[in-house]
């Protein structure tokens, strides 16, 4: 990183100073944004359904059999969010994350891009956050890195 060239040279010190910290954010920030529709498809919170009512709509829409699928993909954002946060099993919950939002592209390609449409741009961009994860791992500040030991 030293042997970049700023067009603003005055940054390097902040860019330098700070570079450490964005994996950790990014992680941090994925997977708590994972964990609250686990917990709406597990526990009902957030106004989610619960497994029952996630369970009836993957029927409705084809996935059968839904309480398996309910289960999963609860299992998959909320778990693989909290691993990811914390950073403990991190390439195998980033897979598991980048596996279900694949079907979740999947799922919203027919109503076009945009997510205000119910399209696939919340899918793609949390797959590509997923896919990030599980090429670099957790980084150093994480329990992976704690235990010294990651997949």
């Amino acid at each position: 990183m030293s042997d970049s060239k700023y067009f603003i040279p005055a940054f390097g010190g902040i860019y330098s100073g700070l570079h450490g910290f964005s994996e950790l954010l990014l992680r941090v920030v994925v997977g708590l944004n994972l964990v609250p529709h686990g917990a709406q498809k597990l526990f009902g919170a957030f106004g989610g359904g619960g497994i029952g009512g996630t369970a009836q709509f993957l029927e409705q829409v084809g996935y059968t059999p839904g309480l398996l699928w309910a289960l999963a993909i609860g299992i998959v954002e909320f778990f693989g969010g909290l691993a990811i946060t914390i950073g403990l099993f991190t390439r195998p919950a980033a897979l598991a994350v980048a596996i279900f939002m694949g079907y979740a592209v999947a799922f919203h390609l027919d109503k076009g891009f945009f997510w205000s449409d119910g399209g696939y741009e919340y899918p793609v961009l949390w797959c590509a956050a997923a896919i990030f994860f599980l090429i670099r791992g957790g980084g150093r500040a994480s329990a992976d890195a704690v235990i010294g030991r990651e997949f």
